[in-house]
């Protein structure tokens, strides 16, 4: 079973940039996509960003597209989400997510 734990999260100014990671404790995390989802409050959890096993491979949200990026190293087992250029409908709970798995979550507040 895979357990996830997300850091980074925090309270930034409009315009500015976070980075969350994601560590996972099973060895077998390499051979899986990760996802990373938000959940604003009264709002369903949405898709945020996927990345295939090997990295390749990644998708966004429209909402997201060309201000996040998603990456992966496997080696430190760990996902990232860099989020640039935040706005203040990007406030949410962020979580990461391997197949069943999920992190707890880390609050993201985009706020003057």
């Amino acid at each position: 079973q895979v357990q996830l734990v997300e850091s980074g999260g925090g309270l930034v100014q409009p315009g500015g940039s976070l980075r969350l990671s994601c560590a996972a404790s099973a060895f077998t995390f390499n051979y899986y996509a990760a996802n990373w989802y938000r959940q604003a409050p009264g709002k369903e959890r949405e898709l945020v960003a996927r990345i295939a096993s090997g990295g390749g491979g990644t998708s966004y949200a429209d909402s997201v597209r060309g201000r996040f990026t998603i990456s992966r190293d496997n080696v430190k087992k760990t996902v990232y989400l860099q989020m640039n250029s935040l706005k203040p409908e990007d406030t949410a709970v962020y979580f990461c997510n391997v197949l069943s798995a999920w992190g707890q979550g880390t609050q993201v507040t985009v706020s003057s």
